[in-house]
């Protein structure tokens, strides 16, 4: 198979240099995206976790085709004592860790205002409708291919010594589980 030229996914994107490969590596799974406006950015201060898919505040009340979203990345992860550099994280788990914010921006994609605004609230507010948006955004990413970079994301964080077991847990309660995964990809 001819090696795909990943630049091309490039379009409408602001990304990092440091995780230009990585990033446009995701974004070849969701050739769909080609044209949607995605800002790579990052910021330091995202809770408990490396990513977060939002959609970009001011544009939300444009039509949907003109919206713009944004993807934080975090330089570091940190959860109690321990840090984990976004460097340190392999190449593998970073494309499906994108993978699975980009997963969050095809459910925003058709989403109307309101829907937007619903959404907002009830990911803050309930537990059920938290573990719900992060099943969505997951199996859109095993529907486009990354369920080998799914599990190995969530293997890294499950299987990594440092990572406080309350954490483990919580990941645990709110994604799917490697072996779901594997029973989703078996019944495709």
């Amino acid at each position: 198979m001819p090696e795909v030229d990943l630049e091309q996914f490039a379009q409408n994107k602001v990304i990092p240099d440091t995780l230009r490969k990585e990033i446009l590596t995701a974004l070849s799974y969701y050739p769909e995206l080609k044209g949607t406006k995605i800002h790579f950015v990052f910021k330091d201060n995202i809770k408990k976790s490396f990513m977060q898919a939002q959609p970009l505040v001011k544009t939300m009340f444009r039509s949907r085709g003109k919206r713009e979203y944004v993807i934080f990345i975090s330089h570091y992860f940190k959860i109690g004592l321990e840090r984990i550099f976004i460097h340190s994280v392999p190449f593998g788990v970073l494309v499906g860790w994108l993978g699975h914010e980009l997963g969050h921006v095809m459910d925003y994609k058709d989403r109307s205002f309101f829907s937007l605004l619903k959404f907002g609230f009830g990911y803050i507010l309930s537990k059920a409708y938290l573990i719900g948006a992060e099943r969505v955004a997951d199996t859109h990413a095993i529907q486009h291919g990354l369920a080998d970079r799914i599990i190995e994301t969530k293997n890294y964080i499950l299987n990594h010594a440092h990572l406080p077991e309350r954490y483990k847990s919580k990941i645990r309660r709110l994604y799917m589980p490697p072996e779901e995964v594997m029973m989703m990809v078996e019944a495709r």
